[in-house]
């Protein structure tokens, strides 16, 4: 093919592109709203903090190009950035891959209830992800006092002799944080499972059972699964985001900053810089490594769920 040929035929393209665009113009225009409101509070706020990223930006004097000094700092002389890491992987790696599979589970085996008891029981379990009193619950379950439940109970066993920190003590906070967000793990990724399997043909169980289906677990693997695949890969987002983006549990529970750092994640070092410091560039540069992990992140997890059913 000739150069000149090669050019002309982008032309016809980009002609006939053209002319698409025209022709559905009147969708183009119900998109409009929703594509102009995600470029400017999803697109654009990630590339201007890509962009202070490299800056150093308290906000009262203008962004002052200094090169790729904040993520040196970040990555070789901040400490509290590194354990915060470290907790938040701890914390994604725990959390993540139980929460999802809990979910999953938890909305194969309530769709399987009748109709209005699975409305029921849907909102019971969907409603701890949405509370805003929940921390009060658990400050009193694990409250550090003998009024405390879990203390009250263990020590009335005779387990304990007296009472435990559990929210400020760094040998406890860890596994308590742990248990309170895979409580609370039953949330939009629950119901976009529940969503899918309720929108599977029913017929296709009935020609699996005529191909040698013998079992629940083999309708899962081969139908069920295969069929909701990209609520799965939604349900992995969700999940992923959810176990990276922990903040408002630590901070609620433990304090901020918690005690020698015990459950600092990411996200809270973020906000001290974003928020407290103001120190703009440094948290655009904490924000664009988070960012980056959980792309690669997800990347990863649709690759593995590609293989479902295979």
């Amino acid at each position: 093919m000739s150069l000149k040929r090669y050019f002309e035929k982008i032309k016809e393209k980009d002609e006939y592109r053209a002319k698409d665009i025209y022709r559905n113009r009147v969708c183009y225009l119900f998109l409009a709203p929703y594509a102009i409101v995600f470029l400017l509070f999803y697109v654009a706020p990630v590339i201007i903090s890509l962009f202070l990223s490299f800056t150093y930006f308290n906000v009262l004097e203008p962004p002052r190009f200094i090169g790729l000094r904040n993520y040196i700092n970040l990555l070789l002389a901040d400490d509290v950035f590194l354990i915060s890491m470290k907790n938040t992987f701890i914390m994604a790696a725990i959390t993540g891959p139980i929460g999802y599979v809990m979910a999953f589970l938890f909305a194969w085996f309530i769709n399987e209830l009748p109709r209005y008891i699975r409305a029921f029981v849907t909102l019971v379990f969907y409603a701890p992800s949405i509370s805003g009193s929940v921390f009060l619950i658990w400050l009193l379950i694990f409250s550090g006092d003998a009024y405390g439940y879990v203390n009250a109970i263990l020590m009335n066993l005779g387990i304990l002799d007296s009472p435990v920190l559990w929210l400020t003590d760094p040998k406890y906070m860890m596994p308590v944080i742990l248990i309170v967000i895979l409580w609370m793990s039953l949330g939009a990724g629950f119901l976009a499972f529940l969503a899918g399997l309720s929108t599977i043909d029913p017929s296709l169980y009935e020609a699996g059972l005529v191909d040698g289906i013998s079992n629940r677990w083999q309708e899962l693997w081969y139908i069920t699964l295969p069929n909701m695949k990209g609520m799965l890969m939604f349900g992995a987002v969700m999940a992923i985001t959810q176990a990276f983006g922990v903040a408002d549990v630590t901070v609620q529970l433990a304090g901020f900053p918690s005690t020698d750092y015990a459950v600092h994640t990411v996200v809270n070092h973020l906000v001290d810089y974003g928020s407290t410091r103001f120190e703009m560039g440094y948290a655009s540069a904490i924000a664009t490594i988070l960012f980056f992990t959980m792309i690669v992140l997800n990347a990863v997890i649709q690759k593995l769920l590609s293989r479902v059913g295979t």
